[in-house]
């Protein structure tokens, strides 16, 4: 069984607000729940005018108010920008208001730019360093209390929330082992090292009381459609994305539009579908296919898809979509 689940950056579409882009990821938080999906996840960014969910922990909140049972959590929570103990009182605060679905995934980046993040007040250079060290005190903060404690998050110790590691590097890949953690590699984004990390992990694994054995989820861009054309065309929004990004253009998440050729250049389209080339793009037949065959040669135990989709309908429509792979995929992998 290779279960699906939903990373959604609350994407603040052009023409819209940041209020409709939070609404629309409630109803998408229902629509995954309505059709199976183990989890949705809400990732944390910061000073990007087309990414709402920057205070994560409030967000997830709010998507777990609209829902009843799918798991909810942070794919994830950019540790260098926090304290450990200010992490484990807002998700101890999140399990205690919804008990038993909440997962802490947690990264290494800040999820910004070098400036902002150095507006975030923490020190990020030294918190980057002390990212192991940082997640070990985060598992005691949300563990059993000992006696004479001298910490105690409250809300959060005794929860023993679910920590997973994120990355898109060989470095997060062997912490995730060492720590005896579920792991979540970044490919949706950064293709490059995704086979050469899962095999880290799962040759290094060391069970722990967390997990006695590797669990690898691996990250996937979708928008599916009737049709591989309108499926494309809803795609046109990230790859326009992609391009702004590198070209240092800050702005709403774009309309899709009907030619990307006079829109990128050569190379930047060439970087952009490297960069994009796990993306799972098309009608469900192509789909379909695009996506066994990415199960086949990572042999994922979940897969999460993240659904940049302008209209908030298509991407709705394109969650029902993928849900209906859902049966050939696990058959498959």
């Amino acid at each position: 069984m290779v279960p699906f689940s939903i990373l959604d950056l609350s994407p603040i579409a052009e023409g819209s607000t940041v209020r409709q882009s939070l609404e629309s990821s409630a109803r998408m938080a229902q629509k995954a729940e309505e059709f199976g999906y183990k989890r949705f996840w809400l990732a944390e960014h910061h000073g990007m005018p087309g990414i709402a969910s920057a205070a994560t922990a409030v967000v997830i909140g709010h998507v777990g108010a609209a829902t009843k049972r799918i798991r909810i959590g942070s794919g994830g929570i950019m540790l260098p920008n926090h304290s450990p103990l200010v992490i484990a009182e807002q998700f101890g605060t999140l399990e205690a208001l919804f008990p038993g679905r909440i997962d802490l995934g947690l990264g290494r980046a800040p999820g910004t730019d070098m400036r902002t993040a150095q507006a975030l007040r923490r020190n990020i250079e030294a918190g980057a360093n002390s990212f192991p060290n940082d997640v070990v005190e985060l598992q005691q903060l949300l563990g059993t209390p000992v006696e004479n404690q001298a910490i105690l998050a409250v809300p959060g110790n005794g929860s023993h929330i679910p920590i997973w590691l994120l990355g898109s590097s060989l470095y997060s890949a062997q912490l995730a082992a060492m720590l005896g953690l579920p792991y979540a590699f970044a490919s949706h984004f950064a293709p490059d090292m995704l086979l050469d990390a899962i095999a880290i992990y799962r040759d290094r694994f060391q069970p722990s009381a967390a997990l006695e054995k590797p669990y690898v989820m691996v990250g996937v861009m979708g928008a599916m459609a009737a049709t591989d054309e309108e499926a494309r065309y809803h795609f046109t929004s990230a790859q326009q994305q992609f391009v702004n990004l590198r070209r240092n253009v800050r702005g709403p998440f774009p309309r899709p539009v009907t030619d990307m050729e006079s829109f990128w250049s050569p190379m930047e389209k060439m970087n952009v579908e490297h960069t994009l080339r796990y993306a799972v793009v098309g009608s469900p037949a192509t789909a379909e296919a695009k996506l066994t065959e990415f199960l086949r040669e990572t042999e994922a135990d979940e897969v999460i898809i993240s659904m940049p989709i302008h209209d908030i309908e298509a991407r709705l429509k394109s969650v029902e979509l993928f849900a209906g792979l859902g049966n050939f995929a696990r058959a498959a992998a």
